[in-house]
């Protein structure tokens, strides 16, 4: 059976530890997720992979889908890169993300 509903562990800038929940069938990401809760990510493209704004950790051994060449392009331009970096407008709200933990990271 599928889930209409998934669990995500957010961390945000201040360490403070955030458990929200996001439907499944929106196809949103998680950027967007982010934002409708009103956490502190900004997404100043709107999803588009063009500005980094919305740059997180994956804490969570969660297999991803590999990172396009925009998102691998604005990581090259962001700061405080980690190899588990990634932005989260590209992360898909799916089922297979189910209890995925991220952190936002610092702005510069």
């Amino acid at each position: 059976m599928s889930k209409d509903i998934i669990k995500i562990k957010l961390t945000d800038r201040e360490g403070e530890v955030h458990e929200l929940e996001a439907p499944t069938d929106m196809n949103l990401n998680l950027m967007e997720v982010f934002k409708s809760y009103e956490l502190p990510v900004e997404g100043t493209c709107g999803g588009m992979a063009l500005c980094a704004s919305c740059h997180c950790y994956v804490n969570s051994d969660h297999e991803l889908r590999a990172a396009s060449d925009e998102e691998e392009d604005m990581l090259d331009q962001a700061f405080y890169v980690e190899d588990n970096s990634r932005l989260s407008c590209q992360i898909r709200v799916t089922e297979d993300i189910d209890e995925i933990s991220v952190t936002l990271a610092p702005v510069s």
